[in-house]
């Protein structure tokens, strides 16, 4: 019977319930885009290309293991934990002969790849490009279709499609960047895979000598394929092959496994999607809570006399929380099927920004999977359910002869349990911020920041009432002098303070993320770029504008007269244990003229091969002083032990670690350096032209003075800022919409008030001039909210990562946000007003209510 009593009141209320729908489908299609990015991290395929004729693919192991025991209760537990590592790693070179005495293997292909960049302009997007030896492009397999193999170190075969954008034919010349000085080849040869052009990637194909002199990497390779004899099985043969390398740490993969060996790039992007996707729908979904609970506690309150009719003609009260109930899961249900659909089509445009903005590769696909959809439609459910258990719990507690009473005025204060657990959630918000305020690395602080700014917008929406009220006490006389508008404004604030407070949450959480969101990278960046700039004591720079600097040109520098020092630097991520820290690698001849980390303990003088200088944070987190030994393990998965010869405080400018060049270099995908600071002698002439001068032989070096340098990293920071933009970009929009709809239903219910004001009077101006001192009142107590709840969340995350309470703020951007926020706030009361006021008074007040 409820059930039918529910569909009746939906259809006879579109109106009523449609704010409620919009609110629960869009959160649905948030969490179905979430849910979408999330599952594609955990289950999104990564396929093959160049192995694609490889049925089985030994490979080194890509990760650090951990195995820790523990004793507990006389019971014995051992956990397993591994972690990737950043650069490709390597076998030795021995493991070829092992796999190839395998029983069954026909073949066993060594394969080599390493960067090889074809310095050649090309229409279109730049692909990845490796190099290979000519022996491997049996892998794909590539055949030849123009030209010859190459026969010496002068030559080389290009893929038909690199050769196809850049014009090369047989007899071209082609000059490639590799992991040394850029060389020039004549293009021997053009091939073509069996299945077509790569798309991920190019190919380019050297002689086995040569491949080996620009791989770099003596005595190892890349990869082996192996290919099985007729009438071998694939499974049993990599079985075999497992149980040739055990104990050797190699890796065997068959079919989708090939994948993440290929595109080391891609396995790393599913780690990131997945914290990516779990921090996004875990915030999207408190954010969507606190919004549909809000939106839900208008819609009942502006039923409360219809509500308050029931309870007093004898509906008890577990009926009416059955009624509520129904409505609300009727209302779920079509809302969570439309929302989820809808995330389809947000979630395939949100992974093709964020694979046009470089943070996931193309070669990861996105999935498209039903329990994203399930997850949306049950989410939907269950958050209209609890919003109307929540909601309609008042109005079905009260005793009947009160009902009509409460539904004729508003009562004078919030019910002390709204209080209580308001003030619950402010000491809840509190207690995050000094925890953020003692984070201080970024994967830890990040998620907090943003579960305190909507642990704080719910105190906001608990104890509004409250803060409403306070707010009109301060807004009274401000509004008195705007004229009748104003008054009434002010009165109708004090007297409606739920239904204003239900409009002011909305738009403060919506100031507070998007201010957060904006502000927490330059926070960090201008913090990281003060102190890569105070501590920077070369006056030029050499930037790399295409796959690094070459040792060439470093020296080249340094022996260009009035040159003191020149160091290289190389960048890389390495793990201490499992924990991975950001490193880099520097010549130690000249460092202390270009670079100043401010040198806390030891000493930088005689850094050399075997020493380290680690960041005051990393020293405090790993227990290490000067003299401590660090053991560590380098970008290739190579382990070292090296000596803490300094510790220094400008870690946020300069990395948690600081190793030797040679070290990092020889443990890189790309030993190019990055840029190389360059230092000279006062009064020398050694400026701009003479440096310019003596690189300008060398491809993709731009020389660069400190300021040109810092507006560089200034560039980047702006760069990391889009891409967290994009990142929230999803709930932001979700809490834009929530400000407007929650506006106009509380703006259309109001026809009958706008009648009986007009009856009473009041002229269809002054009701507009009502209605735009309310909506500045509302935007003005939310956007100080807002901007109070990002002020205290952005300081506690400066205080934790920087180590000083200055946050970042932006004047301009703080000012288009509170500007779009009140003109959403406008649009929402202004329309739906003037449509409500073109009802003729006598029409409302004869209506049937």
């Amino acid at each position: 019977m409820m059930l039918r009593y529910a569909l009746q009141t939906i259809r006879d209320r579109k109106a009523g319930f449609l704010g409620a729908f919009v609110a629960l489908l869009c959160a649905a299609a948030l969490v179905t885009a979430c849910g979408t990015l999330l599952e594609t991290g955990l289950r999104g395929k990564i396929g093959t290309e160049r192995y694609a004729a490889t049925p089985v693919l030994v490979s080194a192991d890509q990760n650090v293991h951990e195995t820790t025991v523990k004793e507990k209760k006389g019971k014995t537990k051992t956990k397993h934990k591994a972690k990737p590592v950043a650069e490709r790693a390597w076998l030795p070179a021995g493991t070829l002969d092992t796999v190839r005495a395998v029983p069954g293997v026909e073949r066993a292909v060594p394969e080599l790849t390493f960067q090889a960049v074809p310095l050649v302009k090309a229409p279109g997007e730049p692909k990845p490009s490796y190099g290979h030896a000519w022996t491997s492009a049996a892998l794909t397999p590539f055949t030849l279709v123009e030209g010859r193999a190459p026969q010496d170190g002068g030559e080389v075969v290009v893929d038909r499609a690199l050769a196809a954008r850049a014009g090369l034919r047989t007899g071209s010349q082609l000059t490639v960047q590799s992991t040394g000085e850029p060389k020039t080849y004549q293009v021997s040869g053009v091939a073509q895979g069996a299945h077509g052009d790569l798309a991920q990637q190019s190919a380019l194909f050297f002689g086995d000598t040569e491949a080996q002199r620009l791989a770099a990497r003596a005595g190892q390779i890349s990869a082996i394929g192996v290919l099985p004899a007729p009438g071998v099985n694939t499974a049993e043969l990599a079985g075999r092959v497992e149980q040739a390398l055990r104990g050797t740490g190699a890796q065997v993969s068959t079919g989708d496994e090939r994948g993440p060996v290929e595109f080391l790039d891609a396995a790393g992007a599913r780690i990131k999607l997945v914290s990516m996707g779990g921090a996004m729908g875990g915030t999207s979904l408190l954010v969507a809570i606190l919004v549909v609970v809000g939106t839900f506690a208008l819609s009942v309150q502006q039923r409360y006399r219809e509500l308050a009719l029931l309870r007093a003609i004898a509906a008890t009260p577990r009926q009416l929380r059955r009624l509520i109930g129904r409505e609300a899961l009727l209302v779920g249900l079509a809302a969570g099927i439309a929302g989820s659909f809808a995330g389809l089509p947000l979630a395939a445009w949100l992974y093709g920004r964020f694979v046009d903005s470089g943070v996931v590769p193309a070669s990861l696909e996105r999935t498209a999977g039903i329990f994203p959809m399930f997850a949306a439609v049950a989410a939907s459910l269950l958050g209209a359910w609890a919003a109307a258990r929540i909601t309609g719990r008042r109005i079905a507690r009260i005793r009947p002869a009160e009902a009509l009473a409460e539904a004729a005025v508003e009562t004078g204060r919030p019910r002390r349990l709204r209080t209580a657990f308001g003030l619950l959630l402010l000491a809840g918000g509190a207690v995050l911020v000094v925890v953020l305020g003692s984070l201080r690395t970024e994967p830890a602080s990040t998620p907090v920041t943003f579960l305190a700014v909507v642990v704080l917008a719910g105190a906001v929406s608990l104890l509004g009432p409250l803060l409403v009220r306070g707010a009109t006490a301060l807004l009274s006389g401000p509004l008195k002098l705007t004229g009748a508008g104003g008054h009434l404004a002010g009165a109708n604030l004090r007297g409606n303070a739920t239904r204003m407070a239900s409009a002011v949450t909305p738009l403060a959480l919506l100031v507070g993320m998007t201010c957060t969101v904006l502000f927490i990278t330059p926070t960090l960046g201008d913090a990281a770029r003060t102190q890569a700039r105070e501590g920077i004591r070369a006056e030029w720079m050499l930037a790399a504008q295409g796959p690094g600097v070459t040792p060439g040109a470093a020296d080249t520098i340094r022996r260009t007269p009035g040159v003191v020092a020149a160091t290289e630097i190389v960048h890389t991520s390495v793990r201490v244990g499992l924990a991975k820290y950001a490193a880099q690698g520097v010549t130690p001849a000249g460092l202390t003229r270009t670079w100043d980390p401010e040198v806390t303990g030891g000493s930088l003088a005689g850094f050399g091969e075997g020493d380290a200088a680690v960041s005051a944070l990393a020293a405090d987190q790993l227990g290490l002083k000067p003299g401590s030994p660090l053991k560590l393990t380098l970008g290739d998965g190579t382990p070292v032990t090296l000596k803490v010869a300094a510790v220094y405080a400008r870690g946020l400018g300069f990395g948690d670690l600081t190793l030797p060049h040679g070290l990092v270099a020889a443990h890189v995908d790309n030993p190019l350096a990055s840029n190389v600071l360059v230092a000279t002698e006062p009064g020398s002439g050694a400026g701009r032209e003479r440096l310019a001068a003596a690189v300008k032989a060398y491809p993709g070096v731009a020389l660069l003075s400190a300021a040109d340098a810092d507006a560089a990293r200034a560039d980047r920071q702006d760069a990391g800022a889009e891409i967290n933009l994009l990142a929230m970009g999803l709930v932001l929009a979700f809490t834009a919409i929530a400000v407007v709809n929650t506006l106009a239903m509380s703006t259309a219910e109001r026809v009958r008030e706008f009648a009986m004001l007009r009856l009473a009077g009041a002229k269809r101006r002054q009701v507009l001039r009502m209605l735009r001192a309310e909506a500045v009142s509302v935007l003005l107590i939310g956007a100080v909210l807002g901007s109070g709840i990002a002020l205290a969340v952005l300081t506690a995350f400066s205080v934790g990562m920087t180590g000083v309470a200055a946050p970042a703020v932006l004047p301009v951007a703080y000012a288009v946000v509170v500007g779009v926020a009140g003109l959403l706030a406008l649009a929402a009361t202004s329309l739906p007003g003037r449509v409500a006021l073109r009802i003729r008074p006598v029409d409302v007040a004869t209506a049937k209510a």
